[in-house]
């Protein structure tokens, strides 16, 4: 299928009828050092060589994390919704392959709807400064074009590598066009914004578009991006990220076929929104030319974040800090809170509305809430992927605790990633007071977890649905991949 496609394009360009627009572009050229024509040729001309040794170990984790996240969230109830519905509502097209389901194969497109829906459906995949979950949006659309190429034009392991970590960059780049994107998000979910641009971007790569048709990928990509943060806490919250992944695959494959967008949309145009529609304080630049090879890519300087419980970034500092508190009750090793002891529990936290839920009434609220992670962990000294299940939730120990829980937003404590902290306060019935503060959790960029904290994670998860067998050689397979002549053994072990 993609052999043809790259056939016709150029004769597709040549021989139709041009639109008005696209006439104006060809007489008067866009010049090269606007935002737009820069990132465009920025995605067509970096080099695998820009790929430094940290780059290229960062990425491998991040691909590794976001696979494990994805196979364990095809086990989930939202997951299961989005693929039958593309299964009943669309006609069969068995190109690429779905996590976890040996067998089942959907449009590229679709399954990188579905493969993105899975990697968010229980809020388990990497959180990136400034805030987004960056590889959601971008790994699922990069695995279903290869799929989708023969198999005589597989992309090597690198080109693999180097098309995924475009779509990082871009992302992480349009962010740092903004100071409001520094701070958790108020307004638009951020990967339906840079993470529909980054899928754009990575696709375009692997589809070796040229900076013209790069720059309309990612033109094609903004008018298919953004939603609102209400959907947060929500079943619906996963369709961001595989929107993001299957709109931004889209978006590059309608710009392969030519079709044209605005030249401009990413450079701030006096009295016409482009993409500051979705950030006011909006300062594009353009991006440096990478023929000098002195790009370095930002996941050089700033490294990922990873999540050791399936919920909310914000979560992981008040389990931290709770379950400090739950040592100092029970000491080291197995033992629980007995609520009778408890009388008040104070969250020093940030002011985040959205994250702030007293009496969770779903998986999806619990994941989004200071209290209930603060409370298990102050329960049972951890959160786990068991915390969220219904029995869980449901424990009369834990809604006691709830019951005392109280909240204060210290000035001092901004709603950002890289500045906040949570502070868990426990008072005793005797009048003791207890106090957990964590400013770094492990996990977070400052604190990474170690190689072998992130494969045990992936082998948990992977181990979900895979035998043991398979995620052993994905493991291995994603250690060497930048080694690989060619991608399949990496798609040949997702199902």
């Amino acid at each position: 299928m993609i052999s043809t496609l790259q056939k016709t394009i150029r004769p597709m360009w040549a021989v139709r009828g041009l639109h008005k627009s696209a006439v104006e572009v060809l007489k008067h050229p866009t010049s090269e050092d606007t935002v737009t024509a820069s990132f465009g040729k920025f995605i067509s001309e970096v080099k695998p060589q820009h790929l430094s040794s940290v780059v290229l170990h960062r990425s491998k984790r991040m691909v590794l994390d976001s696979i494990g996240v994805g196979l364990i969230g095809s086990t989930t109830d939202v997951f299961e919704l989005a693929l039958q519905h593309c299964q009943h509502m669309y006609a069969p097209d068995d190109i690429s392959s779905v996590y976890g389901r040996k067998g089942t194969r959907l449009s590229p497109t679709l399954a990188a709807f579905v493969n993105g829906v899975a990697t968010h459906s229980m809020d388990f995949d990497d959180t990136w400064h400034p805030a987004t979950h960056p590889s959601g949006a971008v790994l699922p659309a990069v695995l279903a074009l290869s799929d989708m190429m023969p198999a005589n034009s597989k992309p090597s392991g690198l080109d693999f590598l180097l098309a995924f970590n475009i779509g990082i960059e871009i992302q992480g780049r349009l962010m740092r066009f903004s100071n409001e994107a520094n701070n958790i998000p108020k307004r638009f979910h951020p990967p339906t914004v840079v993470g529909t641009m980054g899928s754009a971007a990575a696709c375009a790569r692997l589809l070796s578009l040229d900076h013209s048709r790069c720059s309309h990928a990612l033109a094609i990509a903004a008018s298919l991006s953004g939603a609102p943060m209400a959907n947060a806490a929500t079943q619906s919250k996963p369709l961001h990220i595989g929107n993001a992944s299957r709109l931004g695959l889209e978006a590059a494959l309608l710009a392969s076929r030519g079709l044209e967008a605005s030249p401009l949309v990413l450079d701030a145009v006096a009295g016409v929104a482009g993409f500051n529609a979705f950030y006011e304080d909006y300062m594009p630049q353009p991006l440096g030319s990478p023929d000098d090879d002195s790009h370095m890519f930002l996941l050089e300087e700033q490294d990922m974040g990873f999540k050791r419980f399936p919920a909310h970034l914000g979560m992981h500092w008040v389990a931290d800090a709770a379950a400090s508190v739950h040592k100092l009750l029970v000491g080291i090793g197995p033992g629980t809170v007995l609520p009778a002891e408890v009388q008040d529990i104070l969250l020093r936290v940030p002011h985040s509305k959205y994250i702030n839920r007293p009496f969770p009434e779903s998986e999806h609220q619990a994941r989004h809430s200071f209290q209930f992670n603060a409370c298990s962990a102050l329960l049972d000294g951890e959160v786990t992927v068991q915390s969220f299940t219904p029995a869980a939730m449901t424990r009369p120990d834990l809604l006691a605790l709830l019951s005392r829980v109280h909240v204060e937003h210290p000035h001092d404590n901004p709603a950002n990633f890289n500045r906040m902290y949570g502070e868990v306060q426990v008072t005793l019935v005797g009048g003791d007071i207890l106090k957990g503060r964590c400013d770094t959790f492990y996990g977070h960029w400052r604190n990474p977890l170690t190689n072998e904290s992130l494969r045990k994670k992936f082998r948990n998860n992977a181990g979900a649905v895979l035998p043991s067998e398979k995620v052993e050689r994905l493991t291995e397979v994603l250690e060497e991949l930048e080694k690989l002549g060619d991608c399949t053994p990496l798609l040949s072990q997702l199902q």
